[in-house]
């Protein structure tokens, strides 16, 4: 199974970039592009391996999100 192309997600206000590696189904990588450090994201494998709709994946954006200290930007 190929990749998609890379899209853009925007969740409340930040913007992501959201890819799918090559023969991993349900497995997504998110960069945050509008956080304070461009290469920052997080990463979701969906169990089973299935594709996941808008709606799981706008979730697992505002959950990374309210761990993030917004004082580094980063997850401490």
């Amino acid at each position: 199974m190929a990749a998609s192309e890379p899209w853009r997600m925007s969740v409340d206000g930040e913007e992501f970039e959201v890819s799918q590696p090559d023969g991993k189904p349900g497995t997504y990588q998110f960069t945050w592009l509008t956080g304070p450090d461009p290469q920052y994201g997080f990463g979701l494998s969906a169990h089973p391996p299935v594709a996941c709709g808008s709606e799981h994946l706008e979730a697992a954006v505002r959950e990374f999100l309210a761990q993030v200290d917004p004082g580094t930007g980063h997850i401490e």
